[in-house]
């Protein structure tokens, strides 16, 4: 059996909370890494979740982590798809909930950030939170678990 835990460093970009507005990640930051996963987990929703009450989830990247763009394109993802608009996911029924989905990064961008947007009226909103697993450390002293 090989070992995992000492092989990545996993991050806490968004504090698992009950969210019930649209919110940003933290910036992530792959310097020493040639992997990275988005792992989101989410709780029971708050209210009925449909076409105008929603969820989605937007993987944005960065090259100086001031300027950040929506990515767009599947050569960038792995375990996954994102749509024109950045979004690798949607949830949008009450039976997609509670749940933990993930993305694999493969792009060339040094930094990651995922927006967590908010549609249609949510008064008591949904529990969630974000991690990310980077991976393939350059340099093994770079494997270190951090919490944002």
């Amino acid at each position: 059996m090989r070992d995992i835990a000492n092989r990545v460093v996993q991050s806490a970009v968004l504090a698992p909370v009950v969210q019930n507005a649209t919110v940003t990640s933290s910036a992530i930051d792959l310097l020493g890494f040639n992997s990275a996963m988005i792992s989101v987990a989410t709780g029971i929703e708050g209210v009925t979740l449909s076409s105008s009450v929603h969820w989605t989830f937007i993987l944005q990247h960065s090259d100086d982590d001031s300027t950040y763009t929506d990515v767009t394109s599947s050569k960038d993802v792995t375990d996954g798809t994102v749509d024109s608009d950045g979004i690798f996911l949607k949830l949008d029924d009450n039976a997609e909930t509670p749940q933990v989905s993930g993305i694999g990064y493969i792009g060339g961008k040094r930094y990651l950030k995922i927006i967590t947007t908010k549609t249609g009226t949510m008064s008591t909103g949904t529990a969630m939170s974000i991690n990310c697993i980077k991976g393939d450390a350059i340099d093994a002293g770079d494997v270190t678990t951090t919490f944002v």
